[in-house]
């Protein structure tokens, strides 16, 4: 159907909202309550537009559109109503632009620019709420929330937590916990998903960097750090480079040029993962105790069953997430090899995810009261980090990972895409089992999964079944089906974030569906383009097997790279 918008004709499709023809057809209407994929709820009004033949302003995010209907998107009208819109916003919320956390990236503070808002015409008496400091991973300032109920519908409608809610009535409305606990308390598995979608500076992560400022003056102090699979792919954006571009042996360099001492690729520790869950699996399926095993890489993930399915806990590996492999292997292998205390080694992780600050600092990923990984950073506060430091991205050289872990198959860096981790390990698992490699190690059925995907794949004489899902909504669905005995699966693959680390909850706010396709599709490319594709032939990883992690040692390399969980009480 044809429909005319500030008197141009334009093609809409029957069933459509007006905002999401125009979306189509490039013409840009501003919202602070919609989010994509997701029902329309008008909360907000701010996309309102003009119709002809109705009074009223509609609101563009739930009105359908019809035949011949005739809109304006930017009349004085329509302005008019934005502007008192965002002024009634702005009259109770805080005067701290300046120091919010949000500065720069706030779409309150965008529309306020955008309908040219100099002075607060509207004045009104602000509640007092208390800032939630409570979770390793997030903080909550209600006094910032502007009752979108963005983070209300991803928790609910995505993520199947339900964690945040509106709490009272009328002018004393907030988004709150259940029984209005902290957020430490509640259900909350920490996926960040809320953060992404919160249009101000009501929910952000628990920010490290002045404690990384501090560490790096330390001179008695030695620094490393890891980076996680999805951080290189993931910067380009910020820099005003190409999203997607990799920028892996140019973060190497920034980061040596910051002050670390020691600079090293997660991904290392995500072909060890590999090395270990192919073994534990393969020894599953011949005992067929605990099957399907189910993933651990995802700390949300990992929350989310100790609270909500505590009986399939035993199903899950017990092989740590690559970071905290990683951290025990700095604190032991490393220290030693450099001649250092444990204590005189500090530990920091780059990762895409706010939920692995919540891991770093659970009691079993501690050694004798020390954690392995001391401070965990986003790639948002690595962004602040090298902005911080006047370093211009463009003309820095780039440089090789440190060794003794310099070395990783591109079977590593797919972890950052949902389904890279199975695609490594199927590849692993079947030269484990046959001694030779897989004749086509890409595996396209299992790429850009997008909910849950069952894939089978032949190793000798036998079939491996796999299943890989992202986004808990889609988890829970087969969470239970595992529970009803309808799940025939070898191995399940979970992310809670959908799409897997290139869409975690502390990557880049302003990052839109291309960009997070852009990294997706960056990762493919380097495990197209590189030769060494996957852990079972890394020689880094070989070495250390020989040298260090001696396999019959079997207590040595359950200590350090091995875990278990249990059941976590929560109010919900």
């Amino acid at each position: 159907m044809k429909i005319e918008v500030n008197s141009k004709t334009i093609e809409a499709r029957k069933g459509d909202t007006i905002l999401e023809s125009l979306t189509r057809n490039g013409i840009k209407v501003p919202t602070l309550c919609n989010i994509k994929g997701l029902s329309p709820t008008g909360a907000c009004r701010i996309c309102v537009v003009e119709v002809d033949g109705i009074s009223n302003l509609v609101t563009a995010c739930s009105y359908p559109v019809e035949e011949g209907m005739k809109i304006k998107t930017h009349s004085s009208k329509v302005l008019k109503a934005r502007k008192v819109l965002v002024e009634l916003l702005l009259s109770s919320h805080p005067d701290d632009c300046l120091y919010c956390e949000r500065n720069g990236t706030c779409e309150l503070q965008d529309l306020a620019i955008e309908l040219n808002i100099r002075e607060r015409r509207i004045p009104a008496r602000k509640l007092r709420h208390r800032l939630d400091l409570s979770s390793p991973s997030i903080v909550r300032d209600p006094a910032k929330c502007i009752l979108c109920g963005r983070c209300v519908r991803v928790c609910d409608e995505v993520q199947s937590v339900a964690t945040l809610e509106p709490v009272y009535r009328g002018r004393k409305t907030y988004i709150g916990t259940s029984m209005n606990r902290d957020i430490n308390s509640s259900s909350c598995i920490t996926c960040g998903q809320c953060i992404l979608v919160c249009p101000t500076g009501a929910l952000h992560e628990h920010s490290r960097v002045a404690d990384i400022q501090d560490i790096l003056s330390h001179k008695d102090k030695k620094v490393a750090i890891q980076v996680g699979p999805a951080v290189s792919v993931s910067l380009a954006e910020e820099f005003n480079l190409k999203a997607g571009k990799d920028l892996n042996g140019i973060l190497f360099a920034i980061l040596k040029t910051i002050g670390f001492d020691y600079v090293f690729d997660t991904s290392f520790a995500a072909d060890l993962h590999i090395m270990e869950t192919s073994a534990q699996l393969q020894e599953r399926m011949v005992t067929k105790e605990n099957l399907p095993m189910i993933s651990s890489c995802c700390p949300a993930w990992v929350k989310f069953a100790e609270q909500s399915y505590p009986d399939l806990l035993p199903l899950i590996s017990t092989s740590k997430s690559p970071q905290q492999m990683m951290g025990a292997l700095l604190k032991s292998h490393f220290a030693s090899l450099e001649g250092l205390a444990p204590n005189q080694l500090y530990s920091v992780s780059v990762m895409p995810c706010i939920a692995k600050k919540f891991e770093a600092q659970r009691p079993e990923m501690t050694s004798r009261g020390a954690s392995d990984v001391d401070v965990v950073i986003t790639t948002r506060e690595l962004v602040k980090l090298i902005k911080l430091y006047g370093i211009d991205v463009e003309s820095i050289e780039p440089q090789h990972f440190d060794n003794p872990f310099g070395v990783r198959s591109s079977s590593g860096k797919l972890f950052a895409n949902s389904g890279g981790t199975t695609e490594g390990i199927i590849r692993t698992l079947y030269h484990q089992k046959t001694g030779k490699e897989l004749n086509q190690p890409k595996l396209n059925e299992l790429r850009s999964v997008n909910g849950v995907k069952d894939f089978t794949q032949k190793i000798g004489k036998e079939t491996l079944k796999v299943t890989v899902a992202n986004g808990m909504t889609n988890v829970r669905q087969l969470l239970e089906s595992i529970r009803n005995g309808e799940c025939d699966a070898h191995y399940i693959e979970i992310m809670a974030c959908p799409g897997g680390c290139v869409n975690g909850g502390g990557q880049p706010l302003r990052g839109v569906d291309k960009h997070v396709k852009a990294r997706s599709r960056t990762i493919y490319d380097i495990d197209e383009s590189e030769s060494l594709k996957c852990a079972h032939n890394n020689p880094l990883i070989k070495d250390l097997y020989t040298n260090y992690l001696n396999v019959q040692d079997k207590e040595k390399v359950k200590k350090l790279l091995h875990t278990s969980y249990k059941q976590r009480d929560v109010l919900v």
